[in-house]
């Protein structure tokens, strides 16, 4: 099937954290509603992190992120795995800090075809001062096998 938006508010997901656990308000389903209203907003500390684990083999080709600006990360590890497996690096990406989506094939991010059932990311360096980040949409687009 050709590549096409995965839903990642459709399989398991967590976060490291929530700001002041306010879920409502700011929780991890807020990167997928495809609002430009809400956010995921973690709260503060070193190294956040986001997993997906997909319900179904994908073979990802793009990462989508939408930072709000002074709330992003300089650097992006990008760790997958098949099931069973642990996760192992797949990319380092450095987006810049902005408002504005950033995709895997600017030439801030390039994320080589993985085959995977898990995927998460690790934001470090953060621009923050407390390490706190903002994420309005997260997309990881490719195909199902």
């Amino acid at each position: 099937s050709p590549s096409r938006p995965r839903d990642g508010g459709a399989c398991p997901h967590r976060v490291s954290s929530v700001l002041n656990r306010d879920v409502k308000q700011f929780g991890k389903k807020h990167m997928f509603d495809a609002s430009e209203e809400t956010c995921w907003n973690s709260d503060q500390g070193t190294c956040q992190w986001v997993t997906l684990d997909f319900p179904r083999t994908v073979k990802v080709s793009q990462f989508h992120i939408q930072f709000q600006g002074g709330f992003s990360s300089r650097l992006c590890t990008l760790e997958g795995c098949r099931a069973g497996e642990e996760l192992v690096k797949i990319s380092e990406l450095y987006p810049a800090d902005i408002n504005a989506m950033q995709i895997s094939f600017a030439a801030l991010f390039q994320v080589e075809e993985t085959v995977l059932d898990k995927l998460k990311i690790t934001f470090e360096n953060t621009t923050d001062f407390f390490g706190r980040i903002v994420v309005y949409h997260l997309g990881v687009l490719g195909e199902r096998l």
